[in-house]
């Protein structure tokens, strides 16, 4: 599984990716080139976060609300260790990239407030398996 957001998914494929249909175009061009599944990170696009989780076979769409949050450092490796830590639970790949998804939102929606710049995530989120947008 690769995980590039939407400025990483463009420069592997040459063209600007700003929609859910130049993430599915992105999406089937990147497991045309790996052979592998890919998730196209949607946290750049305007109006939401949606993520779009390729196989090969089936396109999974993995809705998420854009929430109003400057810290962010490190949505992208967090989210990568979610995922695989569901993989080595035995949980399948489409419901391990669910449930990270539903772990980052989580993260980023707490609103940790640290530093300057873009802060860290609140990775101890007790009942995240229950947040809802």
């Amino acid at each position: 599984l690769v995980t590039p957001n939407l400025h990483e998914a463009a420069a592997v494929c040459s063209h600007k990716i700003t929609n859910r249909e130049d993430m599915e175009q992105a999406a089937r061009e990147i497991v045309g080139k790996t052979g592998g599944a890919v998730l196209v990170k949607g946290g750049h696009l305007a109006d939401c976060a949606d993520d779009l989780l390729f196989d090969g076979t089936g396109m999974h769409w993995l809705p998420a609300p854009r929430i109003d949050n400057p810290n962010t450092h490190g949505t992208g490796c967090t989210l990568s260790s979610a995922i695989a830590c569901g993989l080595a639970q035995g949980v399948s790949l489409v419901d391990s990239v669910k449930r990270a998804k539903r772990y980052l939102t989580a993260c980023i929606d707490f609103r940790l407030n640290l530093g300057h710049g873009s802060g860290p995530l609140q990775h101890r989120i007790a009942d995240w398996e229950n947040w809802h947008a």
